[in-house]
């Protein structure tokens, strides 16, 4: 999505989910401001105002803000419910008005799903 991500992620034993999803927005956030201030990036300046605008909001950040502070986390308690949550979100770029069809958008994991080679690299989960 242009705007949010989904994701179903597990912690490994003796480590904390929270932990994991704090470090990769930590990393995400360092690798997309490096690609962002590149000359190449025509809008470069628009981000960066973006960013610090929201960076300016919070006491917890120093120049830039690319992630939220908060995350919508939803305990996935059965398969049934996995499998609820899995389809909400190919969905989504679908609900969104994206494209057509869930193995449509490049970032989905509905790529995998469906037989087509997708850009990001899964575990399926069934």
């Amino acid at each position: 999505m242009t705007n949010h991500l989904h994701l179903i992620a597990r912690a490994k034993e003796n480590y904390q989910l929270s932990d994991i999803i704090r470090d990769f927005k930590k990393f995400t956030a360092h690798k997309l401001l490096e690609h962002i201030k590149q000359p190449l990036e025509s809008r470069s300046d628009w981000m960066l105002k973006r960013f610090e605008f929201a960076a300016s909001e919070h006491m917890r950040n120093s120049n830039y803000q690319i992630w939220t502070h908060e995350n919508h986390a939803i305990e996935l308690h059965s398969p049934e419910f996995i499998k609820q949550k899995l389809n909400y979100i190919h969905n989504n770029p679908v609900r969104a008005g994206i494209v057509d069809q869930p193995e449509d958008y490049i970032f989905s994991s509905a790529r995998n799903y469906s037989g087509v080679s997708g850009k990001i690299e899964i575990d399926y989960l069934f």
